[in-house]
């Protein structure tokens, strides 16, 4: 092979290497901005829940903290469900510790509650929490690759689902969920 030879390949070589590596960067910072990551999930789970079962996802792109932008994720699936026990399941597939906390829709919508200084809301209208790794209820945030889960019974109206670590509802952690009549 020929010097040029040699130098075309060494430099296809180099832009396949360039390529792969920017999609490997680019997919990673993806995992978790909306995403499932490939955290692996502990099989922790509720004993046999009455009534119906939501899942939420929390997500997150594992970078920076405090108040400045956060790429972070709280979906649910179902979105909706008939008045009743309701059995939230959350599953952090973030790189964060996170929770859940269910709210009463406020007065003035989804996203708009103020936060305090040290980054949190107000949470004294809490209908229930799930923040244990692996356990039901209040705790200490939910390990990355953990579940945790709440039943509340729930009347018809409009709630918001919200993640109340430091700084996460003041970035968008949160979600509608509706209860309609059953």
């Amino acid at each position: 092979m020929t010097g040029r030879g040699r130098t075309r390949v060494v430099l296809g070589l180099l832009v396949v290497l360039l390529a792969l590596t920017s999609t490997l960067i680019i997919g990673g910072l993806l995992t978790g901005f909306g995403r499932i990551s490939t955290i692996p999930v502990a099989s922790c789970a509720p004993g046999r829940s009455s009534g119906q079962t939501v899942q939420v996802s929390l997500t997150d792109g594992g970078g920076m903290m405090g108040p400045a932008l956060m790429m972070l994720g709280l979906h649910t699936d179902p979105q909706s469900v008939a008045a009743g026990p309701v059995t939230f399941l959350a599953t952090n597939h973030g790189r964060l510790d996170h929770e859940l906390v269910v709210l009463p829709m406020s007065a003035d919508g989804l996203g708009t509650r103020p936060v305090g200084a040290d980054g949190k809301i107000e949470e004294s209208a809490s209908l229930g929490v799930a923040s244990r790794s692996c356990a039901s209820g209040v705790g200490d945030g939910i390990a990355p690759g953990s579940r945790s889960w709440v039943t509340i019974d729930l009347r018809s109206g409009t709630y918001e689902l919200v993640c109340d670590e430091p700084w996460h509802y003041a970035n968008g952690m949160d979600a509608a969920f509706t209860v309609i009549r059953s």
